[in-house]
């Protein structure tokens, strides 16, 4: 059996464990708050939030081991519709310095509300600036292209269980598309898509918003390129933890890593830890 083989089996496995698992056990409210993807629901109108987050990337090339860090900003601007803004600083292509920023805008088109279920949809669209230069086919608007993205979320709330689709359309915008020798080399568009799921695992008994939530997630992330570097792929799974206090305070921790693929990416792994902070009802209409 290849190396490779070990290593996504028991990772399958315990994949699907997790799904059945979230379906047996139902009781209180759940969370959405995935640490990879967005859900199609919004912050809460009238709201904002703060968040900083800290990737560690291992160079698939070298020993050394990345760091980026993105604060952000984000605007429950009314019921159907946030927006969030940040930036990003990294030593991928340079010496720790600013490195990239980026819009993001959401609009919830469809809602249905159940007790303890619902369903929801919504479009989004991306725009991303980018000092770094092109060196990899990953396509990625957290820090590494320059570009726009637009797509599609779809959120299922069972419970204590919630699960959502996404799928994305992704073009980088750099002067190296005008260029044949650029056009052999780089990737500029890309196709998303991701699957991620989550469980609210305490308390127990749900009583109060001053309780401590702990939740886990699974999260499945890919993306294939189309286009002039031949069709390419990679797929990730993404398992972490969040604790949420006081229904205010959203505290991340995630490792990522790759099952499968042919892309070429500056690391195949890596650590995500992010904070989140909401301050509801603090913007004026």
């Amino acid at each position: 059996m290849s190396a490779e083989a070990f290593l996504i089996s028991p990772m399958k496995k315990f994949f699907f464990l997790a799904l059945i698992t979230c379906f047996v056990f139902s009781v209180a409210p759940a969370q959405e708050l995935f640490t990879y993807m967005q859900p199609a629901s919004n912050l809460p109108a009238n709201s904002v939030a703060v968040k900083l987050s800290a990737q560690y990337l291992p160079h698939n090339y070298s020993s050394k081991t990345a760091q980026r860090y993105t604060p952000e900003v984000l605007f429950g601007l009314e019921k159907n519709y946030m927006m969030r803004a940040g930036v990003s600083f990294s030593n991928i292509d340079q010496n720790m310095s600013f490195e990239s920023a980026k819009l993001y805008g959401q609009y919830r088109f469809f809602s249905a509300d159940e007790v303890h279920k619902h369903l929801r949809m919504a479009v989004f669209y991306e725009a991303a600036y980018s000092r770094n230069n092109l060196a990899y086919n990953e396509i990625n608007f957290g820090g590494d292209h320059t570009g726009v993205s637009a797509g599609l979320i779809a959120t299922q709330l069972w419970n204590r269980f919630a699960v959502s689709a996404t799928g994305s359309w992704n073009e980088v915008l750099h002067s190296a598309r005008g260029n044949k020798g650029g056009e052999n080399n780089f990737a500029f568009t890309a196709v998303n898509y991701a699957l991620s799921t989550g469980y609210l695992v305490l308390p127990v008994e749900y009583k109060s918003y001053d309780q401590t939530n702990i939740n886990v997630y699974a999260e499945l992330l890919g993306s294939r390129i189309i286009g002039n570097v031949g069709e390419k792929y990679f797929l990730d799974l993404a398992p972490s933890i969040q604790a949420i206090f006081k229904s205010a305070g959203k505290l991340s921790l995630g490792y990522r890593f790759q099952l499968s693929g042919d892309v070429a990416r500056y690391a195949n792994d890596g650590f995500l830890i992010s904070y989140e902070h909401l301050f509801l009802r603090s913007r004026k209409k």
